[in-house]
């Protein structure tokens, strides 16, 4: 498998250099190094996929990028932080039927992280799962003593034999959020193509700003991640032209195309990269996870 992911990588960024390719972004292809293998693992670096409006493509982020991150030898932990149990389902998990979820270790001091986590039928990637019992964390925190940092906690009890956590926040800037944020070494912001989805990034950025001036000073946006671009529609390309103007570099060069395959993989309980390995969504999310590694957002 490693063989074939460095030919790949090596074949899209030798075809973008010889034919001068620019990419969705207006700016160059670049070539992303297949990462070099790692002599161990850990100490995770925690990532929150971060976006209060909902369907921009977190939870397809996180999956695929878990998943292709393991491919390239990383372990990865996903952390299912919303309620609806959405990225449990995602990769064939039934959060109904489990005993503990990330409820539990957010509430009970005596639970870990090995008392929950869930291994998936990916290899080197394990889930915390969750389900609607999530939903009541958020009332029972309010009255608790540094309530922001509940998820600082839990995960401090067996994070360190990971490469990369990372969690799948909530449509939302609550409490849950909050502590996602304040766990969170950096954060990806999955942002659609779409006009109103744009007009929200400038209050989550505002949220992210008080969260690192307030509870963690070392939270650093890793990237805005353009996500169901459609090279088709003017719509798309003219969304993505206004986040360079604004935003810059923070923009990742990887952009997601829009594809029924991502559903299609949904449904079948596991990443496109597995699903639909020759897919272009497949390679794209490949291409992110080597762009993170080559940005030191990632082991």
């Amino acid at each position: 498998m490693t063989n074939d992911l460095q030919a790949r990588g090596a074949q899209v960024g030798q075809q973008g250099a010889q034919k001068g390719l620019l990419g969705p972004t207006g700016r160059p292809l670049v070539d992303f190094p297949v990462p070099p293998a790692l002599s161990g693992h850990g100490p995770a670096r925690i990532i929150a996929m971060c976006n209060q409006k909902g369907g921009v493509g977190k939870t397809t982020t996180t999956i695929n990028l878990g998943a292709a991150l393991a491919e390239y030898g990383r372990k990865v932990l996903l952390v299912d932080f919303d309620p609806q149990g959405a990225l449990s389902v995602g990769l064939g998990v039934n959060p109904h039927e489990l005993q503990h979820t990330v409820y539990t270790l957010l509430m009970d001091r005596r639970a870990t992280v090995p008392d929950v986590v869930v291994p998936t039928r990916l290899p080197g990637v394990d889930i915390l799962p969750a389900n609607i019992d999530l939903s009541a964390a958020e009332v029972q925190l309010v009255g608790e003593v540094a309530r922001e940092q509940a998820l600082v906690r839990a995960l401090r009890s067996g994070t360190d034999d990971y490469d990369v956590v990372l969690v799948d926040c909530q449509p939302s800037l609550g409490l849950l959020t909050v502590n996602a944020l304040t766990a969170a070494h950096g954060v990806v912001i999955p942002l659609e193509c779409e006009f109103f989805a744009l007009r929200g990034v400038a209050l989550l950025v505002e949220t992210i700003e008080k969260v690192q001036d307030r509870l963690n000073p070392a939270l650093a946006v890793d990237g805005i991640l353009a996500t169901m671009y459609d090279a088709r529609t003017l719509h798309s390309r003219e969304v993505i032209a206004r986040v360079v103007e604004a935003f810059g570099s923070t923009l990742f060069d990887t952009v997601i195309g829009r594809t029924v395959k991502f559903p299609d993989a949904s449904v079948a309980g596991e990443p496109i990269t597995t699903y639909a390995p020759e897919h272009s969504g497949a390679e794209s999310y490949r291409r992110l996870a080597r762009e993170l590694v080559a940005r030191g957002a990632a082991a």
